[in-house]
């Protein structure tokens, strides 16, 4: 604790340091090589880069397959089984890759609503006091609050209906 400065005659009051852990720091403490690897493979995975090499691999594939290159380069005639089995695993990889990161989102997103809530938590407990000091019922504001909930999400629910076919 630090001293708060200007305080009363009675000496300086402490001051109460509030460290709100940042998502990235805690998520950070989890990750290991493998989950860095997955996300590497899944970000390339996920590009157009990605992309323009598997058309230049099969392009070519096929091509030395049907004998453009003479009858003694071809190794997987048709109709390409090695081919179809490389692609198959890659497929198989490329899945299971995708479902680790997806993974690893839903945990970030589970530490991400925590300290929301910690943080809303907070808030109301701030606000909660700052109310009383301020002489306004808290019941009251409560209600009002509720109402107005009550009126957006019925709002919401309304614009929610007419979007749908």
């Amino acid at each position: 604790m630090t001293p708060h400065r200007g305080s009363s005659a009675g000496g300086p009051r402490p001051r109460p340091v509030i460290r709100l852990p940042h998502e990235q720091e805690l998520f950070a403490r989890g990750r290991g090589v493998q989950d860095h690897i997955a996300d590497v493979i899944t970000a390339f995975a996920g590009s157009m880069v990605f992309v323009y090499v598997h058309m230049v691999w099969f392009a070519g594939w096929i091509m030395i397959n049907e004998g453009i290159f003479g009858q003694a380069a071809v190794f997987d005639p048709f109709p390409f089984g090695l081919l179809t089995m490389i692609v198959s695993l890659e497929a198989i990889f490329l899945s299971t890759f995708v479902m680790v990161s997806q993974n690893r989102q839903a945990a970030r997103d589970t530490i991400r609503a925590d300290l929301n809530f910690e943080a809303s938590v907070r808030s109301e407990v701030w606000s909660t006091n700052l109310g009383r000091a301020l002489g306004l019922d808290p019941e009251e504001i409560e209600r009002q609050t509720q109402e107005l909930l009550a009126t957006s999400r019925a709002r919401m629910n309304s614009e929610l209906g007419r979007q749908r076919p």
